[in-house]
């Protein structure tokens, strides 16, 4: 009779305990994120998981308009020198700690001073930032820069717990304290990423799902086919092939979004050992491999007519987007000269690129392009995370890197090309493009910021630190039983007002 009844009270225990978990939503990525702390991670499926993990100051919608999150309102100063702002009341970090303007300056100053920060050239206008009331926040800077809310929209704004923060140091990513509606439970490296709902989150009458896991699978066939399978209830970058597929499934539902983002090659002119090669060494070689390049065949058949091809860290549909330095034709004669000029017939050149099927299309069709004017390309394929370390450390020639872009053309640009920048991974340095840019970040007249960028643009397309392949649309495929989900040109999945029917 015990047993009985004890049997019984845990069956009525399990049945308590199981709405904890009633709606599970699995989400498929193309990728691993890396550290899951916002001050040192780069990845864009790190961004994705940030959305439900980290709430930011500022938010962004479809529309690329900034909008409040812990932020509710804000103004500049006359002079340009001073955001204040006023922040939302009653909101808890995931581990009880309250937030308020100290918590807003603790965060700011751990970005710009924790050593393996990544934040710390998006903050760089900011001489200090202060708690000028309980709830209110005072970012002071060096001169006037109007992309700050463009970067607190961003990885910069996102607020982790200070107790955390503070207790774990750079290990934070091992078990991150944010404070958005989903808190942390578990992550098994290339394997899965495990949220559950935040109870005490301020907005969690919005919030539908009780339990988001995130799983990395490459292989965009086979994201696709555990999403018609049921294993999954939402992939993102859906291949531009499969898009038939998935518009013809009854059960499945299409979302796109034009990204704000660029598609790219870097090239190693200044990180370390490796950027001694003849790509590294003249641009006369970069020039050659970008005019051997059709863009508009290569993003034809990759993407399949979703993306545009483009030579700039703006999309020719951009009004960033240079008239003046158009995207340029495939020019293999010109291409052939310049290597000739440069004093080369071959150029044995290592490229490496992420092991999923569509960087691997991409750069497949550019190694058969290239090798018409004389370049030997060897692709050396690895895991996402493992090729952006490379690219931080130096160890690499050439290699295949996308960025998910920002709604603020600096965001697409300052962090890549000038000295000493967080991103900077070509080391690449120009005065010139330095002050331009600086320039354009301090000018709330967009004329005249349009003016700088184009200006260092024409450096930039002549130098090629980077050389710009083109720009892709975000597509999203999720089961017919999830709602609520809005595509946003950031590429983010954001789940608040999200619902997953039985």
């Amino acid at each position: 009779m015990k047993i009985a009844k004890f049997m019984a009270s845990l069956a009525a225990g399990a049945l308590i305990a199981l709405p904890a978990f009633a709606v599970e939503l699995k989400i498929g990525l193309q990728d691993d994120a890396d550290a899951l702390d916002p001050a040192q991670s780069r990845t864009f499926v790190g961004r994705i998981v940030y959305t439900a993990l980290c709430d930011k100051l500022v938010d962004v919608t479809p529309d690329l308009k900034f909008v409040p999150q812990l932020a509710t309102s804000w103004k500049w100063s006359d002079d340009g020198k001073q955001l204040i702002m006023e922040l939302r009341q009653g909101v808890k970090f995931q581990d009880e700690t309250p937030f308020n303007a100290q918590a807003v300056v603790d965060n700011i100053q751990r970005y710009q001073t924790l050593p393996e920060s990544r934040r710390k050239s998006e903050l760089s206008s900011v001489a200090k930032v202060d708690a000028t009331g309980e709830y209110e926040v005072t970012f002071t800077l060096k001169a006037p820069d109007v992309t700050l809310l463009a970067q607190l929209s961003d990885r910069s704004g996102m607020m982790v717990s200070p107790t955390a923060a503070k207790a774990t140091g750079a290990k934070f990513g091992d078990h991150p304290v944010c404070s958005g509606p989903f808190k942390f439970v578990e992550r098994v490296q290339q394997d899965r990423i495990v949220l559950e709902k935040f109870q005490d989150y301020w907005n969690k009458d919005n919030i539908f799902i009780d339990k988001v896991t995130y799983l990395p699978i490459p292989d965009t066939t086979v994201r696709l086919a555990n999403l018609r399978s049921g294993d999954l209830d939402m992939i993102e970058r859906v291949a531009a092939s499969d898009v038939a597929t998935v518009k013809g499934d009854p059960n499945l539902v299409y979302a796109d979004a034009i990204g704000t983002g660029w598609l790219g090659v870097y090239t190693n002119v200044g990180n370390g050992p490796r950027a001694d090669n003849p790509m590294g060494k003249d641009k006369r070689l970069r020039q050659a491999f970008s005019l051997a390049i059709d863009r508009e065949a290569a993003m034809q058949i990759v993407y399949d007519g979703t993306g545009l091809a483009g030579n700039q860290p703006f999309a020719p549909n951009s009004p960033w987007f240079d008239k003046d330095v158009p995207v340029p034709a495939r020019d293999v004669d010109k291409a052939k000269a310049l290597v000739k000029e440069a004093g080369f017939d071959r150029i044995p050149v290592e490229l490496a690129v992420a092991n999923n099927p569509v960087a691997m299309q991409m750069m497949q069709i550019i190694q058969s392009m290239v090798a018409e004017a004389g370049f030997d390309v060897t692709l050396k394929t690895t895991e996402f995370a493992t090729l952006l370390d490379a690219q931080s450390s130096g160890n690499y020639q050439l290699s295949r890197s996308d960025w998910s872009g920002r709604s603020d053309p600096d965001g697409n640009i300052q962090q890549f090309v000038t000295t000493g920048a967080g991103l900077n991974d070509s080391k690449y340095s120009n005065p010139e493009v330095d002050k331009l840019l600086l320039d354009a970040r301090q000018s709330q007249d967009n004329i005249v910021r349009k003016q700088k960028y184009d200006a260092a643009e024409a450096i930039l397309n002549d130098d090629l630190p980077i050389i710009f392949l083109g720009h892709q649309a975000w597509i999203w495929a999720y089961n017919k039983k999830v709602s609520g989900f809005m595509p946003s040109p950031d590429g983010m999945i954001r789940l608040v007002g999200v619902k997953k029917s039985g």
